[in-house]
Formats: structure tokens, C-alpha cells, sequence
């Protein structure tokens, strides 16, 4: 069989240079979906607070991470461009 020769240098990482830029990006997306998600707290035990169901918590950030993991998904399956 023949090999096919391949003009891209070969430095021991599995993906190039813009995916893992790209996967960081997905990284921070996620961190801020997380970011969001803080706070609702109140400072007596004893006493319940309705600001933990606000929209933000409970629709806004869990859409904001998996829009990151989904965004990481993409990062990790795109195809590297040829000057990377």
C-alpha cells in the first residue's frame, strides 16, 4: 500500500492551532453560563428567597452551557485548515 505524503508538519498534537483557540472560546462560554447561574442566596437560613428561580438562573445559564459544550463539540470535530 501506498502512503499518502502529507505536507502538514506533524507536531504530536491531535488537533491544530485554531481548534484548540476554538476550545478555549467554548471554554469561557461555559465558564459564563456557570457565572451566571450564582447567587439567589439569602443571609438568614430560615428564611427563603425567590430570587434562586429567576430567569436567568433557571432558563438563561443552563442554555448558555450547552450552547458551550455544543460550541466545544464543533471545536473538537472541525477539520483543521491547511496552514494550521
Amino acid at each position: 500500500m501506498a502512503e499518502k505524503k502529507s505536507n502538514k508538519d506533524n507536531s504530536g498534537f491531535a488537533l491544530g492551532r485554531e481548534n484548540y483557540r476554538l476550545m478555549a472560546i467554548g471554554f469561557g462560554i461555559i465558564v459564563i453560563g456557570f457565572l451566571l447561574m450564582i447567587g439567589g442566596k439569602t443571609d438568614d437560613p430560615n428564611e427563603f428567597s425567590d430570587a434562586v428561580f429567576s430567569f436567568r438562573r433557571i432558563t438563561l445559564a443552563p442554555l448558555i452551557v450547552l450552547a458551550g459544550f455544543v460550541f466545544e463539540i464543533w471545536a473538537i470535530m472541525k477539520k483543521p485548515s491547511k496552514k494550521d
